[in-house]
Order: structure tokens, then sequence, then C-alpha cells
């Protein structure tokens, strides 16, 4: 099980066994690189721990612990916490400020302690079979148990369709299930037990006036930072030069200790006009720039894009339909020759209201109460109107916040839906959401961000970032996900969110007289990848072999027509299609390496990535160094 996690842990490897109980563990080494082997002990080795993460205000906890009597070997956070196990039981984990997955056995109780941090930063999986009870970070880790069956779940595949993620507790293995954000697990001799310790409150907006919300935001932004460049170990920025990632560049660049930041952006090879419009590497640079960065970029290609494929999908473990994961793969590969550490921007659009589907819900919502007839008329309009994406507006008018909002991220249409897998069933999605509802807060917007802050985040979006930084042995940390910063963005009003048809309006007002206006002004991008160009020519070829042959998953869980006319339509330039391509690529991938092969961490995928293609800038002499 440990050396399927070695790309997370190089440097060191470390276990303890006690009867029926075993703990092993993979160490990238950040803090107390000599004292910080793992697993550690509290005074007596009554109790063990493994950890993965960062407890940012472990400094503090130590201190406050010795003054209580608590003996320390090393200088490590992971000591810290078993420590506050030993002296606060599992109400520890609230003490903590910080990123974890933590796994404590207690010797004297005969109990598992299995925590995770309060936004999902990183994952904890767990399997519970007869007489046995198993858990790890990554789910391949999980396989090596011959207990544990390799099967689909069919409500998981359902929701991936739906979202082109699976969303938490469940896996897409049926039986394998994600300790969810905030929780905390206790396994004794009387079972599971299952508690989550942290909530956000919403509801409870503050009385303070711009002014004052702005002070707050730029104290705890500064504080947040900060904090993460805690490291014994050299770190760095992702930087694609938008709002979030240069943010986060030039509050590096106040808080350090005066040496020029290293920053690491990704760009295309750029033959076409798709690539060339993905491309965001002239705004990084500028960015870089703006802040004496030492700049390093590498530009991908169809063909390294292609090949990394199989690679990426057996370091998700499961299936993520989201293109930008192989991009952000190669950056972490870049910045790993540099750095052990890295900081990115992660964060604000979901606790800031980056996204434009929130602005279009808002509307909506201001429709249906202006004009209630709206509600009524809509959908029965839906189906003479030309175009899905009009159609499927008009569709949602007609419907409440809660049954109308499900996710930033959209996967198939439900018609397209119910005709690709039999027995599709939409309730699963609208149950999911109901699930992380907040009707009684007066706050539609808010209603929002607290589900895509449950759902989207940790399922989609982190799981994306820890996996792709991990599989190079890079640790991620994301300023914007400090819990209190969090917090305190819950209690703005929406004015401070949107304002003036803008989302992320408080963190453009903090930036406004320190970063580039080209950058304030740029609209979102994300994460730009020219997968709607190559699937159609370069990898044209892959999703036909791939999606239509006669052995694959696709033609197994799927009704076939319908499979044949998404490809044929993707082909056809049908709008939104090569989304619908690419989620089934993926499921089809995940599917041969994980269910059918059974694939084993050697071997897995052909990298064509041996090239260097990295360009260095170093803007403080001007020198622009390329590495082939």
């Amino acid at each position: 099980m440990s050396s399927t996690l070695d790309h997370r842990g190089p440097d060191d490897a470390g276990y303890f066994i006690d009867q029926d109980a075993g703990l092993g563990h993979r160490r990238l080494s950040i803090i107390d690189l000599e004292g910080g082997k793992q697993p550690i002990f509290n005074e007596d080795r009554s109790a063990a721990i493994v950890f993965n993460g960062e407890i940012y205000n472990y400094m503090d906890l130590r201190e406050d612990l010795m003054a209580r009597g608590h003996i320390f070997q090393t200088r490590s956070d992971t000591e810290t916490i078993i420590h506050a196990y030993e002296e606060y039981g599992c109400a520890f984990v609230e003490r903590l400020r910080g990123m974890f997955a933590i796994a404590i056995w207690d010797r004297r109780l005969r109990r598992l302690v299995l925590a995770r941090d309060r936004l999902g930063l990183k994952p904890v999986y767990y399997w519970e079979g007869k007489g046995a009870f198993a858990f790890a970070s990554e789910i391949k880790a999980l396989l090596q148990i011959s207990q544990i069956r390799r099967e689909v779940d069919p409500d998981a595949l359902d929701l991936y369709l739906s979202l082109r993620y699976v969303p938490g507790p469940r896996t897409m293995f049926k039986g394998i299930l994600k300790l969810q954000p905030g929780h905390i697990l206790v396994l004794d001799p009387a079972g599971v037990h299952i508690r989550r310790y942290w909530d956000i409150e919403i509801g409870a907006e503050t009385d303070a006036g711009d002014e004052e919300c702005l002070s707050g935001f730029e104290r705890l932004l500064e504080e947040s930072v900060r904090l993460r460049l805690m490291s014994e170990v050299p770190l760095g920025v992702f930087l694609s030069g938008g709002i979030d990632s240069s943010t986060i560049l030039a509050v590096m660049r106040k808080a350090g200790n005066g040496e020029p930041p290293r920053s690491f952006s990704i760009g295309y090879e750029a033959a076409t006009r798709g690539e060339e419009e993905s491309n965001e590497l002239p705004f990084a640079r500028q960015a870089a720039h703006a802040f004496d960065a030492q700049h390093h970029e590498y530009q991908l290609n169809s063909t390294e894009f292609k090949d990394a494929i199989t690679k990426i999908v057996w370091h998700l473990d499961e299936p993520l339909a989201d293109p930008s994961c192989i991009p952000l793969y190669f950056l972490s590969k870049l910045a790993r020759e540099h750095i052990t550490v890295v900081l990115s921007g992660e964060g604000a659009d979901e606790i800031l209201a980056g996204y434009g589907i929130y602005r279009k819900m808002l509307a909506l919502e201001g429709l249906n109460r202006r004009f209630s007839p709206l509600a009524w008329l809509a959908p029965k309009l839906a189906p003479f109107v030309p175009g899905h994406r009009i159609r499927n507006y008009l569709r949602l008018a007609g419907l409440t916040l809660e049954d109308r909002y499900t996710g930033v991220s959209r996967g198939l249409l439900p018609g397209t839906k119910a005709g690709l897998l039999t027995g599709s069933d939409d309730s699963l999605l609208h149950d999911l959401y109901a699930s992380h509802a907040k009707a009684d807060a007066t706050s539609p917007l808010d209603r929002m961000l607290y589900q895509d802050l449950k759902i989207w985040l940790p399922d989609n979006l982190l799981m994306k970032a820890d996996k792709m930084t991990m599989a190079t042995g890079l640790e991620l940390r994301v300023p914007f996900l400090d819990h209190r910063l969090v917090e305190f963005a819950f209690t703005l009003p929406q004015t401070l969110k949107i304002r003036h048809g803008q989302g992320k309006y408080l963190l453009r007002r903090a930036m406004a007289r320190v970063l580039p206006d080209t950058i304030l002004r740029r609209p979102k991008k994300g994460f730009p990848v020219p997968t709607e160009f190559w699937l159609r020519a370069e990898l044209r070829d892959l999703v036909r072999d791939t999606l239509l042959c006669s052995g694959s998953a696709c033609r197994q869980y799927f009704n076939n027509p319908v499979l044949e006319k998404i490809i044929a339509e993707n082909e056809a330039r049908v709008a939104g299609r090569h989304q619908d391509v690419w989620t089934l690529l993926v499921f089809e991938f995940w599917h041969r390496i994980f269910v059918r092969e059974h694939a084993s961490p050697v071997g897995v995928g052909r990298m064509a990535s041996d090239r260097k293609g990295e360009v260095s800038h170093d803007f403080r002499s001007g020198h622009h160094l390329l590495r082939k």
C-alpha cells in the first residue's frame, strides 16, 4: 500500500505495527528535515500518528502544550498534533489551522482517529469490510487489499455524468468512501463513528462598512500568505496572470524575505487559433515582471497532452473530467525541478463569487421575483426556442433557486444523460444539492457559495490540485482557503462580492493600486485548455479508437446509438459536445486502468514529456534562458 504512494512522499517511509493495527507513511520533508520522520509518538508511546499536510499555527500550539507539561523530541508540526490529541482528545482537531489528513492510533483505547481538514485540501479514503477497516490518501493504496472489489458504483456513475466528477462521500468504486471535509472518524470496539467538527455559518452578515471590511480582508489575506511561507525548502507560486494568482504573488513579494519569488506558468505551442486563445503566458509574464519574479514557463503540445492521459487518470484515482488536470501536472513537474512547496490562487472564486454563473442565477432570481408569470411561462417556451443554451436557461427560469442551482461544473445535459445511461436518475443530483442547502439563509448568493464550498471545491478543484501536485512530490498551499479567511468572507454583504456586474469586488478593490490594470480588468478564463480543438483534430482518431472499439467500457455501460451520436456531433462542431466526449474518454481510461487491467504504479502510461521545454525569465537581468 505504501509503495503505491511513493510519489506523495519520495523522501522517506515509516511503519508502525501494533497487534491488529498498522500505520504506513510516505514523507515529503518540509519542516524539521532531520527529526520529522513518521510515525511519531507521544511521551509514553501510547499513541502514534501519521499525517499529510501542514499545521501553520503549530508553534503557538507547541508553546501552549509545553506549558502544560508536554515534552517534545522534534521540531515538527506532526508531534504537536499527537500532543494536542493527548491533551484535548478528539477535540484537538478544532485547534488546528492548516491542511491535513491525520491518522492516530490510540493503543490504550484501541481506537483509530481519522481527521480531514475543514475545506478538504487533503483527501482521506476509507473502506470497511467484514472484520477489517482500511484508509489511505489515495484509492490505489486501498486497491492493494485483496478483499476490496473493483466495482463501479452506478449512482456515482450517474452523478459523474451530471457533474464531470464524483461528489463525496461516494467514489466511483462501490464500497470505498471519502471522509468529508471538516469531519472526524473514530473507529473503536463499538464501531465507526463520524461527526462534523466544523461548518460555515451563513446569514450572520457584518454591519461593518466597506473600508472596515476591506481592511479586515487585507489583514487576513496577508496573514494567510505569510503563514504559508513557512518552509525549510524552496517555495514558489503558480502564476496564470489572472487576478487570483497575481494577488498571491504580490502578497508573497510583500511578506517575503526580500528575495524575488519564483513563479511558474504553462501555455501551449500555439499553431492554431484555439491554442493561441488558451494561452495566458503574456499575462503571466506581465505579472512576474511587475514583481521581479524569477519566472519559469512550460509550453505544452497536443502530443504530450494525449500521451499523458493514462498517467494522469491513474494519479486521479477516479474519473475527473477536467482537462486542466493535464497542464497542471506538467506545470507541477516543471515547478518540482526548482522548488518543493508552491502557493496558488484557488478558492478566491468560491468565497468571493468570481464565477459568472452566480450572476446569471441571481439575474434569473430577480426576474422571477419581478415577473412571476415567467416562472410558469418560460419552461413552456423552452422547447420552441433554438439553441440548447437558451433553452436550458428558460427551463431553469421556472425553478426555485434550490431546484435550479447544481454547481459551477456542468456535465451532460439531462436529456443527453437520459439517452446515454439507461435508468439515469436526476433525483441523485437534486438530493446531493438539497443535502447541502441553506434555504433559511437570506442571501441567494451565499446559498450557492455554500453548496460549491461543500461539493465542487473539495471534489473537483482541490482534488485535482492535490493529485496533480502530489504526483510530482510537490506540496500545494492555498492561502484563499485559510478557514479564518473563508469564515470572514461569508460575513460580507453581496455588494462586496458582486458589484457593477463583476465578481470578487473586494479583492479587486484591495489590489487596485497593486496589480497592473490589464490584469485587474481581465475577464475570468479559469484554466483554459484547447481541448475543443484537439478533440476534433489531432485527437480525433484517439476518441474513435478508444470509445467505439468493440471492448470499450462505454459500449458496455452506455446506449451505443447515443454514444455514436455524441462523437459524431463533436466532429461536426456542435457546441458543448467536446466536453461530453472528454467526460466519456476519461471514464473509459479510468475503467481500463483500474477495473479491467488492475494497473499497478509501475509502467502506467508512456510519457512524451522527457523533452525540456522550459523558458526561464529573470526579469531583474532581462535574460531569457531556454533549456532544451
